[in-house]
C-alpha cells in the first residue's frame, strides 16, 4: 500500500513520559513524583490557608473527575477546566483569587510536566527521513496544546509536521472521528491514503479504523489483541520498525 500521509499519536509514540523527572514530594510520609508540590508553592500567594495535603487531595480528585468525563463521553477536559475543578473542590471561588491565579497554576503545571517528556534519540532521524516522502501530522489526546507544540519545538521536530492537532483544540478525544477527520482535512488527504501510528489499540487503532485509515499499533509488550477488536494493519514493537514497513 502506498500512503501520502503518516499521522502520529504523541505520548508513548513520538515522545515518552518519564515520571522520574517529576519533582519528588512527601505528603503524610508518602513519597511521590508529582507537579503538586510546585503547584502548591505557586498557589499559596493566592490561598495561603490551603495546606499541602489538602491541595494534593484536591488535585488528585480533579484528575479523577476529568478522567471520568473523558472515559464516559470522550469529551476533552482542558487543563484550565481541570484546574477549575481543583479550585472548586477546595471550596474557593476562582474570581476571588485574582486574575493571575489560573495562569500561574497552568504555567507551573505545564512547565514541570514538559520536563518529564523526552524524545527517544532515534525518533528524530526517522521522522526526518519520513518527511522526505510523506506528509506528516500529530494527532494527540492532551489537555493543553501549547505544551504539546512546545515539546516538539524544543526537540527540533515541530517543523516536520504540517499540522499538530491536540484534543483540547477540537474539544473531543480519540477515538472520536472528528479529531481524525479534522487532521485529514487540514492535510488535504483522504483517509484511504493515510496511515495512523499509535500505542493505544482502543484509542489510536480503533479511531483510525473508524474513519477508514490504515493503522500501525506500537505494542512493545506484545499485549494480546482484545477479542472484540479488528487487528491493525501493522503491529510493531518500536517506532523504528515503521521505517521497515514504509521502506526507508
Amino acid at each position: 500500500m502506498t500512503y501520502r500521509a503518516v499521522l502520529f499519536d504523541l505520548f508513548d509514540t513520538l515522545v515518552a513520559f518519564d515520571r522520574t523527572r517529576l519533582p519528588e514530594l512527601t505528603v503524610n510520609g508518602k513519597v511521590m513524583r508529582s507537579t503538586a508540590g510546585k503547584l502548591h508553592e505557586a498557589f499559596r500567594p493566592f490561598a495561603p490557608r490551603v495546606e499541602l495535603g489538602e491541595f494534593v487531595n484536591a488535585l488528585l480528585w480533579s484528575w479523577q473527575e476529568a478522567e471520568r468525563i473523558r472515559n464516559e463521553s470522550h469529551r476533552e477536559v482542558a487543563a484550565a477546566e481541570r484546574l477549575g475543578f481543583l479550585i472548586g473542590h477546595l471550596g474557593l471561588e476562582p474570581g476571588a483569587l485574582g486574575p493571575e491565579a489560573m495562569p500561574v497554576l497552568l504555567r507551573t503545571h505545564m512547565h514541570e510536566l514538559s520536563r518529564a517528556i523526552v524524545l527517544p534519540a532515534h525518533h528524530g532521524p526517522l521522522l526526518r527521513k519520513l518527511r522526505q516522502r510523506y506528509r506528516l501530522a500529530v494527532v494527540s489526546n492532551f489537555d493543553y496544546t501549547p505544551t504539546a507544540v512546545g515539546v516538539l519545538e524544543r526537540e527540533g521536530i515541530a517543523d516536520l509536521f504540517e499540522t499538530i492537532l491536540v484534543s483540547d483544540e477540537v474539544g473531543w478525544r480519540k477515538p472520536k472521528p472528528v479529531i481524525f477527520e479534522t487532521a485529514l482535512s487540514r492535510l488535504g488527504v483522504g483517509a484511504g491514503e493515510s496511515l495512523f501510528v499509535g500505542d493505544r489499540i482502543d484509542v489510536d487503532v480503533a479511531g483510525a479504523q473508524g474513519v477508514g485509515m490504515a493503522s500501525a499499533w506500537i505494542n512493545p509488550e506484545a499485549a494480546p489483541l482484545p477479542t472484540d477488536m479488528e487487528p491493525p494493519d501493522y503491529e510493531i514493537r518500536d517506532l523504528c520498525e515503521l521505517g521497515l514497513i514504509l521502506g526507508i
